[in-house]
């Protein structure tokens, strides 16, 4: 499934005549798993923001801070991460289970591909579980047999929605919805981390967004929305937000100074964790 190996050989339940997130997102990380119709949005999106990869790179960055602070502080053991993408970068059970190996993470993802890499991923990790769950249906992921197997409700959860909302094509239920129905879910003392895309709202880098969200919104793949600050402050409502809040995902706990300037298309992916009381 490489971008070296022909097309023409995927497995007949891959539809490679249509661009899948998880596919577009692995080819904006520079990985293998992904066919033309995939790197078709991808060169789509750099024609209107060349940096458009830093998008995928600041949100799986973000990740995985987020899951080394909830990892190493919280004493939370059990992860519920929607929309887990592939395998191209760490992945949160990878650097969970590095700082407490009894971590244990349900990953619900749909898409044929994840799938296919979720069950080799078992074979290796008995702590690691897979759900073909619908993300944007909370009922249905609150009620999986894989969630209430391996997720116990009954203690703090981290639950994770890493650009994943964005690609909600819906009116009704709306994101804020969808998530004010699993927060609701989740017990006290839980985490929850959401990245999106974000329109900054400033004459710099406004255009920008909406630009990418035209490209993302006709291309092959059809869906990238990019919301505003106050509408992703929104999608945590009733939670404690850890500092520094909700902020552009490069700014959210860097790793060390910053010495590089930021691309444009770093102000237009936005997060942050929160811990309901």
């Amino acid at each position: 499934m490489s971008g070296t190996s022909s097309d023409a050989a995927a497995p007949v339940y891959i539809d490679t005549s249509k661009a899948s997130i998880a596919r577009v997102y692995d080819a904006f990380l520079n990985g293998k798993d992904n066919y033309e119709i995939d790197r078709e949005v991808l060169r789509r999106v750099q024609q209107v923001a060349p940096e458009a990869a830093t998008l995928a790179v600041d949100n799986r960055s973000f990740l995985i801070r987020a899951t080394r602070f909830v990892a190493s502080q919280t004493g939370i053991t059990q992860f519920l991460d929607c929309g887990s993408g592939l395998p191209t970068a760490e992945n949160t059970h990878q650097v969970a289970q590095r700082i407490n190996p009894d971590v244990r993470v349900v990953y619900v993802d749909n898409d044929p591909v994840v799938l296919a890499h979720g069950r080799a991923l078992l074979e290796e990790n008995d702590r690691t579980h897979f759900s073909a769950a619908d993300i944007f249906n909370p009922r249905e992921i609150l009620n999986d047999p894989v969630v209430r197997k391996h997720i116990d409700f009954s203690e703090p959860i981290a639950f994770f929605q890493m650009g994943t909302l964005h690609h909600y094509n819906g009116t009704s239920p709306s994101t804020a919805e969808i998530m004010a129905e699993y927060i609701d879910a989740l017990p006290s003392g839980s985490f929850v981390g959401i990245s999106h895309f974000m329109d900054p709202e400033t004459e710099e880098h406004s255009a920008i967004a909406r630009r990418m969200e035209d490209t993302f919104l006709h291309s092959p793949m059809g869906s990238g929305r990019f919301a505003t600050m106050d509408e992703l402050r929104g999608l945590f409502r009733g939670l404690e937000m850890v500092e520094p809040g909700v902020v552009i995902c490069a700014d959210w706990w860097p790793d060390g100074p910053r010495l590089k300037e930021l691309d444009a298309v770093s102000y237009c992916i936005a997060g942050g964790v929160g811990r309901k009381p």
